[in-house]
């Protein structure tokens, strides 16, 4: 069986889970299949993978009409697969027209659905309508369509009510156990600018809408003030969000110690070790299908403090691996909560409790078990051939 794949993010360009995801789910299918892919960016020199950079004449485009570019440039490489298999709305394109051009099935991987980002209009300005459009046309003649979370499968039936629920699976996103696990560095934890003998509240992603980082910055406020604030937070969407964001750490800042900012990208050995040295891990997100960074985070031995949205209670045990905050959220497609002010301080609440509580040494010891059992790569590329099948079926 061949499969091709088509990604915006493949390394060395990777900025968020679908590009884990990809990354490590080919990694495992190679040893299983004949797995070629096609991704946004510069050639790469690894076997069977091909890089794409945005054509001639495209480069001053809106960003969306550069993304359908690239992928009119993957269709003809495509040619002599089984089947094709994109991930997020930037490679649906490429895929659909290749199922169509080459009759050959076409599987989506859905890692975050457009009428759930609307924010992204500040981004993408017209092309979030262009997106919009074309992920929906996508998801309506895909073959089989894959869903991180049961969250995310009942998210996309609510968005697209005209597709068949037979052809919606659940596989989880999952983690490497091995690259991802308990790692003693405190000279590396030091070096980042952060005290390992010190309590420590950590929080890693995108400054994007969806990852709630501005309620959590309203929230630390109220924490106890030895604890350390690290952020590793950068590749913000909008210069507003990142304004917004630099006004919070500032005002922060003013009334505290020990708030570490890091823009950069960290190398995955630093923030494993950085990880392992937090007393808590925080996912504010308002949108997550999954949340493969709370993955990451238990598997490195973290209690974990997160929304109770999307697929996040279905990777966090309340009780158990960590704290859900609860939200009651806008059904515009937003997923802003309906009262902010209740939502930050729930989340305040939660997260003081959490550092009161002495149950974090047990419950990052339960994430752990919980991460290797139940998320393993090697389950999830046997589940991913299980819907290849179903959809040479089809």
């Amino acid at each position: 069986m061949r499969v091709d794949f088509v990604t915006k993010e493949y390394p060395p360009n990777i900025y968020g889970g679908a590009g884990v995801h990809i990354t490590e789910l080919v990694r495992v299918l190679r040893g299983q299949i004949e797995a070629k892919v096609h991704a946004f960016g510069d050639p790469v020199s690894e076997h069977d993978t091909f890089g794409y950079p945005v054509p001639t004449g495209f480069q001053s485009s809106n960003s969306a009409l550069q993304t359908l570019a690239v992928d009119l440039s993957m269709i003809d490489a495509i040619q002599g697969a089984d089947l094709v298999h994109s991930h997020t709305w930037y490679a649906n394109f490429a895929g659909q027209l290749s199922s169509m051009l080459h009759g050959i099935p076409h599987v989506i991987t859905a890692h975050s659905l457009e009428p759930l980002r609307p924010w992204k209009a500040e981004q993408l300005g017209g092309g979030y309508a262009v997106s919009s459009f074309i992920e929906r046309s996508a998801y309506e003649q895909a073959t089989r369509i894959v869903a991180v979370s049961n969250g995310m499968r009942n998210d996309i039936l609510k968005a697209y009510p005209d597709l068949d629920p037979d052809k919606v699976e659940v596989v989880y996103n999952g983690i490497d156990s091995q690259k991802w696990q308990p790692l003693q560095d405190p000279d590396s934890v030091r070096a980042l600018g952060v005290d390992p003998d010190q309590r420590s509240v950590v929080f890693v992603g995108r400054i994007t809408r969806q990852k709630g980082l501005p309620y959590f910055l309203r929230a630390a406020s109220s924490l106890p003030a030895d604890v350390q604030l690290v952020l590793c937070a950068g590749a913000p969407d909008t210069p507003e969000i990142k304004a917004e964001v630099e006004h919070l750490v500032s005002e922060l800042s003013k009334t505290r110690s020990g708030v570490v900012w890091i823009p950069e990208h960290l190398p995955q050995a630093k923030l494993a070790a950085l990880l392992s040295a937090a007393d808590v891990f925080v996912c504010p997100s308002i949108y997550e299908p999954l949340g493969i960074v709370n993955l990451e985070a238990m598997a490195c031995g973290a209690a974990v403090v997160a929304t109770a949205t999307g697929g996040i209670p279905e990777v966090v045990v309340e009780g158990e691996t960590g704290w859900l905050v609860p939200i009651e959220q806008l059904q515009d497609g937003s997923g802003t909560p309906v009262d902010e002010a209740k939502f930050i301080a729930d989340w305040s609440e939660t997260l003081n409790r959490a550092l009161e509580s002495n149950q974090l040494n047990k419950f990052g010891e339960s994430g752990r078990k919980r991460a290797v059992a139940d998320f393993s790569w090697e389950s999830i590329a046997t589940r991913t051939i299980e819907v290849y099948n179903r959809a040479l079926k089809s």
